[in-house]
């Protein structure tokens, strides 16, 4: 075999193809023999050429796995001695490093099985040896086998860590360096204990050294490994960076702002930076690194791209995503040098820096949310300064970093309407078309949480739009679609003047088929479901369908975002005809089912590449490849039908819920799909089938609540639903996730009673108590060495608000039986209401308290003396919703508190008092602080000083705005009246006009008039005549309305 085997060998190595191809099948052939293997040594070790030494090499590695156990152990003794005279004496490196591949397959079954005790100390002996060849197969060698086998090795690792150290450091070969350098990575995963941890760290200094000398040598492919150990280090669960973070950051922050370098280079070193504010923010806040990194960032905002420079590795946008995840994670250290840099950027003659300010402004929009707000009015100065910079990309920039706004720093935002919409109008006229989108962008974000504050800028916003619609680019056309439908929502209405229009153009769009206008279909059948809400069932219903067939002729297009759009489509169109929407469940459910059962495309690359792949060998296949541990590179998903599969996940639970007993037929196959969904592997996925199955459990309720066997089908779903809540609750990694789970729960409790949550009451309130201690699985920090400071700590608005609201459902719905739970869950929820925690967390915790001492009733007695002090504290708060909060609570707390409440009297009195005043500039405070002390005066009217308390409570009625405190207000002053209380007798006058404002207020409910209508028929009977000159100052009016409201005598 040898002699042929050689032969082809050559043959397979000629330039001529069909040699080559002939030469393959033969080797092939041959290869399945065992006997291939001592012939492919003998030609490693024998051949005249290195081509034909690799290549045996190369078959050798791929053929072993499958022939190794069938050889004989002279056979075997004879392969091993062959590869590592190979690896001594062979003078070509490919060569070499083809032979220590085969080592190391061959090393993978061997060691383990004690079959090769003498490779290690040959290996550690090689790796000292004089010549720098063998130093560096030596240290190939090291790192394979610690991949295929480094449990084995791992008594070694001590040795192989000072080894490795001294490579790194000899200072006569860089080849040796560089392969110490690729080695490094390959232990990182048995680094764990603390020992290897700190002597780790050692190498750090030394990674640094080697990849400045490959930097100043112009080898950056070998410096880019130190950013690749760097990035395994940062995700590592051992805290392998310890101090070294400093070293690290300054050594990226130089080579992300070398220009000379590649941008491959410095797009890995930004990268670094974007991890380490990721996973290790803390320690970039310990070592004070937030400043220098961003004196790095800000300015690469303003680089320009090169001309044919790979936007993905452009130096501006990975500066970018830095600063987004700084100001997610560092928000009170990122705001202040952002904003002076952008305050001073802004002025700045190069218009790239302009552009800078105003991006960087967007940027951290999201994150320094809070900040934000504060200084609104300074960051909106710099970005409508910018909407009329002569440059349009500045101009463009402002329009985006104006979008970001009206996203994240509602409501704030929408209060400034009156300069904003104005320069949004302006810029929609901009001579540039990527001005034009992003101010269709700005303009979509800002009025979606606009009321009837748009309805002065309506005509001319709608002039602009329609004439948009009809004449632009496609591009233009989408994100104008965009926009009228933020306006539509906006207008409500008001907007039914301009919707038959809209939809005579939308209509053109909604029958294009060529590809490069799908998405603008897209974005029309997405119109069409807004501007149907709009306008309403009656108008809507009989035009619909038309729309409904093109909408779904729309699926035969394959284009998955067309899909996505159009399921959420019909799910606005179910919530316009509700019950009218079931003659349309059998032509849209089955297309739905399909997009939730669509494959979604995750595909993982395999590393299968080899080094040693002569011209293209890969014909014969590798034995090894069945068993062999491939090298996960990279996992990618198809998020075009991610996105399809959430919006029909979305469409399932909204069909279900406004077509209830109709959608029986279609109850079994989506509740399937729904509990699959709820444990996909992509989070918004798992969001949507949660928000679904709060919905499908509404319509089971409807369809069983006429079965003979009903209940007990209703009660299994639950249980199903219930129990995937819960495990939400406590093993979702996703927080949006776990708050919809939260809310669906307390809207089970609100709608079905304590009695349908009794049997999970106990997992339950586990499963609240993990997440009030911070300790459910969404809420672990992302490597144990990065707990953040409790002053350092942001509102989790996403999780926290959605549990606290946990605690008063089951207030709620349990009353006084509340009480026991409610003891294990108190201290948890009051670790929020300390003074290092953010003013958020002390709003939510005193709202909990407030609802649960309503609800609770008298047991929240035992807990007045442990509460009182915050909420107190919390009526001077400079937030007004702290204070009305607080206002709430304490009369809630003197309501049901008893005597524990009676000592605090004039504590709260005299706290109360500011909120009464011309200082308090919020109406609802000044509600909540009248409803406080109303329920005071019902429970102790003897404990309030009423001559003093009455004429100031009157002062600040009728009620202006939380109209839920009526019933506490007017039933006070009205009992007050009925039992002839001498102290409100004395302001007859006052009470009048008072309970005129009452019945003619059209937010008041019937049973508060009736109330009022009462006691002023009391004051009638009291006064008679008396009361005529009181009552012809009332306006007709008001005089019609109160008479009409007194009862007759």
């Amino acid at each position: 075999m040898a002699q042929s085997l050689e032969l082809l060998l050559i043959q397979f190595l000629m330039p001529d193809n069909d040699a080559r191809r002939q030469a393959e099948d033969q080797i092939k052939r041959l290869a399945k023999d065992p006997q291939v293997v001592p012939a492919l040594v003998q030609h490693l070790r024998t051949a005249k050429t290195p081509n034909v030494r690799q290549l045996a090499a190369v078959l050798l590695r791929k053929k072993i796995t499958g022939h190794w156990a069938k050889l004989s152990p002279q056979l075997k003794q004879l392969v091993k001695q062959s590869l590592i005279e190979s690896i001594t004496l062979e003078h070509s490196a490919p060569v070499r490093r083809a032979s220590a591949n085969v080592v190391s397959i061959i090393a993978k079954y061997a060691v383990p099985a004690g079959e090769w005790p003498d490779l290690l100390p040959f290996l550690f002996q090689f790796s000292q040896s004089e010549q720098e060849e063998h130093r560096e197969v030596a240290l190939i060698l090291f790192s394979s086998l610690t991949e295929t086998i480094g449990q084995t090795f791992r008594p070694h690792f001590a040795d192989m860590q000072a080894l490795l150290l001294k490579c790194l450091q000899d200072e006569t070969s860089n080849r040796v360096r560089i392969a110490a350098l690729k080695a490094i990575g390959s232990f990182l995963e048995f680094t764990n204990d603390g020992a290897e941890v700190v002597k780790f760290r050692e190498f750090i200094p030394s990674i640094l050294n080697v990849s400045r000398q490959c930097l100043a040598s112009g080898e950056e492919d070998v410096a880019v490994i130190a950013f690749e150990i760097f990035d395994e280090l940062i995700e590592s669960p051992a805290p392998l960076l310890g101090d070294s973070v400093k070293s690290i950051v300054h050594f990226s922050l130089e080579v992300s702002s070398s220009h000379n370098l590649e941008p491959n280079t410095r797009h890995q070193a930004i990268q670094i930076i974007s991890w380490l504010a990721k996973y290790k923010y803390n320690s970039l806040k310990k070592h004070k690194l937030v400043i220098p990194i961003l004196q790095v960032m800000c300015p690469l905002l303003a680089e320009s791209n090169e001309a044919g420079e790979d936007d993905d590795l452009a130096p501006d946008r990975a500066a970018a995503e830095v600063i987004d995840t700084m100001a997610l994670n560092l928000a009170k250290h990122v705001f202040p040098p952002v904003f002076e840099f952008a305050s001073v950027s802004c002025q700045n003659a190069s218009p790239k820096y302009r552009e800078a300010a105003v991006t960087v402004i967007g940027i951290i929009s999201e994150g320094c949310v809070e900040w934000m707000k504060e200084k609104l009015e300074s960051v909106l100065h710099i970005v409508l300064g910018a909407l009329r910079d002569p440059e349009q990309f500045v101009r463009g920039a402002a329009s985006f970093a104006l979008g970001q706004f009206a996203e994240y720093l509602q409501p704030e935002i929408v209060s400034h309407y009156e300069s904003v919409l104005p320069c949004i109008l302006n810029a929609l006229e901009d001579e540039s078309d990527e001005v034009k989108e992003k101010s269709y962008y700005a303009l979509a974000a800002f009025c979606e949480d606009m009321g009837e504050e748009i309805l002065p800028f309506l005509d001319p916003l709608m002039g602009k739009l329609l004439a948009a619609l009809e004449n632009s680019p496609r591009n233009l056309q989408e994100t104008c679609m965009s926009a009228i439908g933020s306006v539509a929502a906006a207008a409500e209405q008001a907007f039914i003047p301009y919707a038959e229009r809209v939809l005579e153009l939308l209509k053109i769009f909604m029958v294009l088929t060529n590809d490069e206008d799908l998405r603008s279909r897209a974005r029309a059948t997405e119109l069409l479901g807004l501007v149907a809400e709009s306008v309403g069932r009656a108008r809507m219903e009989p035009i619909l369908p038309p729309f409904v067939e093109a909408a779904i002729s729309g699926f035969g297009l394959e284009f998955s975002e067309l899909r996505e759009y159009t399921h959420g489509f019909f799910s606005n169109i179910a919530g316009v005809l509700e019950d009218g929407f079931a003659q349309y469940l059998p032509l849209v459910v089955p297309l739905a089912f399909s997009s939730c059962n669509l494959d979604d495309g995750s595909a993982v690359d395999i590393d299968g590449s080899d080094d040693e792949n002569i011209n293209g060998f890969g014909g014969v296949s590798s034995d090894d490849e069945a068993h062999c541990e491939r090298s996960v590179q990279n996992i990618s998903v198809r998020t075009g039908v991610l996105d399809e599969k959430a919006a029909a996940t979305q469409a399932l639970g909204l069909f279900a819920l406004h077509t209830k007993s109709s959608y029986a037929p279609f109850l079994e196959e989506s509740l399937k799909i729904l509990v699959r969904h709820a444990s996909y592997f992509h989070e918004d996925v798992r969001y949507q089938a949660v928000f679904a199955l709060k919905n499908i459990l509404t319509a089971a309720h409807a369809i069983f609540q006429s079965h003979n066997e009903g209940p007990a089908k209703a009660r299994e779903i639950l249980d199903t639903v219930m129990n995937i809540f819960i495990r939400t609750m406590t093993e979702d990694d996703d927080k949006d996730v776990v708050a919809q789970a939260c809310t669906s729960i307390v809207e089970i409790i609100n709608d079905y009673g304590y009695m349908a949550v009794e049997p999970y009451m106990s997992r339950l309130v586990d499963a609240t108590l993990l997440l009030l201690r911070e300790e459910s699985t969404c809420q672990q920090p992302d490597n144990d060495s990065d707990i953040e400071d409790d002053d350092d700590t942001a509102h989790d608005e996403v999780i926290m608000d959605a549990v606290s609201d946990l605690l008063p459902a089951f207030a709620k719905s349990m009353g006084p039986h509340f009480a026991p739970i409610f003891a294990k869950l108190f201290d948890p929820l009051m670790k929020f209401a300390k003074s290092s925690r953010p003013l958020q967390d002390r709003t939510m915790v005193v709202a909990t308290l407030a609802e649960v001492a309503r609800d609770m009733g008298s047991p929240i007695a035992a807990y007045v003396d442990r509460v009182m002090p915050l909420v107190l504290k919390e009526l001077a708060s400079p937030d007004a919703m702290n204070r009305r909060n607080a206002a709430f609570c304490v009369g809630e707390l003197c309501k049901n508190g008893g005597e524990s409440a009676l000592k605090y009297y004039g504590d709260i009195l005299r706290g109360l008092y500011p909120l009464f005043g011309d200082s308090e500039p919020d109406d609802a405070v000044r509600d909540n602080a009248a409803g406080a002390v109303a329920r005071m005066i019902m429970v102790n009217p003897q404990s309030i000083p009423l001559n003093q308390v009455l004429p100031v409570l009157l002062k600040v009625l009728p009620l202006k705005e939380d109209f839920e405190e009526s019933m506490a207000v007017y039933n006070c002053i009205s009992t007050l009246v009925l039992s002839s209380n001498p102290q409100i007798l004395s302001l007859v006058p006052e009470l009048v006009n008072l309970f005129a404002e009452v019945v003619v207020s059209p937010e008041e409910s019937s049973e508060v008039k009736s109330q009022v209508g009462m006691a002023f028929s009391h004051l009638i009977s009291l006064y008679g005549q008396q009361m005529q000159p009181l009552l012809s100052n009332l306006s007709p009016a008001h005089a019609t309305a109160l008479a009409a409201f007194a009862p007759k005598s």
